[in-house]
């Protein structure tokens, strides 16, 4: 079963607890699907080396501060897949992607929120994924086309994040209205991602309009899982735009569909 790859925002880390129109679009959307596996590059996940979890069952890391209780006492029971680990370990090699074994790390919230959304049975096994924000987009491009055999296998590819993502432009207080420029950056990444214009998406930081409000040099971690999710669909180039909304003035709701 050939599957789509996908850019999710994870959001605030309330979305695991809240009813809302973006929560009930992803529930829907995990209702639709079955994959084999999921394979989940998250932003929250950071190093310079491509690192590949290789896990049993995974704990929970609650990388955030200031919430409800009860927040931190959601748990996602999610479980590996030795033998899908062993198929990226196999396409990454052919591929001359260096990469290290994870055996120790839990899912990070931009993980566990998203895939609780999709799969709240947590009944699909996960293999997180870690992203490098120094490596070019080419060069994180291209770790996606390694694993495009894999999408044919059932295996569905996941890159969370945010294409509007500055936590020191967001007003909190203020849920009633979108900010120009987050609506100006993600319409120049729609007529990008349209054409499949690889040029100008690599170079998006010079190129996009409000680019350095949208995906601020400390914050592009969130938005380069894009080009990991794009490059896994690179044979087909077709990109879906399924959802799009806002919160607190300029954080971004965004997914994408690649392929198929």
């Amino acid at each position: 079963m050939m599957m789509p790859s996908f850019f999710i925002a994870h959001g605030s880390p309330m979305l695991a607890m809240e009813d809302n129109e973006y929560t009930r679009f992803l529930n829907e959307l995990g209702k639709s699907m079955r994959p084999r596996a999921v394979i989940l590059f998250s932003a929250h996940w950071v190093s310079a080396m491509q690192k590949v979890s290789d896990i049993e069952r995974y704990g929970m890391i609650y990388d955030f501060m200031g919430f409800p209780e009860e927040l931190y006492r959601i748990d996602y029971p999610a479980v590996g897949n030795h033998g899908v680990y062993d198929e990226i370990q196999q396409a990454f090699r052919q591929n001359g992607v260096a990469f290290q074994s994870e055996t120790t790390r839990g899912l990070d919230h931009g993980s566990w929120v998203v895939l609780r959304l999709l799969f709240p049975g947590a009944d699909i096994p996960v293999i997180a994924m870690s992203v490098n924000p120094r490596a070019t987009p080419e060069e994180q491009y291209k770790i996606g086309q390694s694993l495009a055999s894999l999408r044919a296998k059932g295996v569905m590819v996941v890159g969370s994040g945010g294409t509007v993502h500055n936590l020191r432009a967001v007003n909190f207080d203020d849920d009633d209205h979108i900010d120009h420029w987050a609506q100006d950056f993600d319409e120049w990444l729609e007529r990008h991602l349209a054409d499949w214009d690889l040029q100008s998406l690599f170079n998006y930081d010079t190129l996009a309009e409000s680019a350095h409000l949208a995906v601020p040099p400390y914050g592009s971690e969130h938005f380069i899982p894009i080009f990991y999710a794009m490059g896994v669909a690179d044979q087909d180039r077709k990109a879906s735009l399924l959802h799009r909304s806002y919160r607190f003035g300029n954080l971004s709701h965004s997914v994408w569909k690649f392929g198929l």
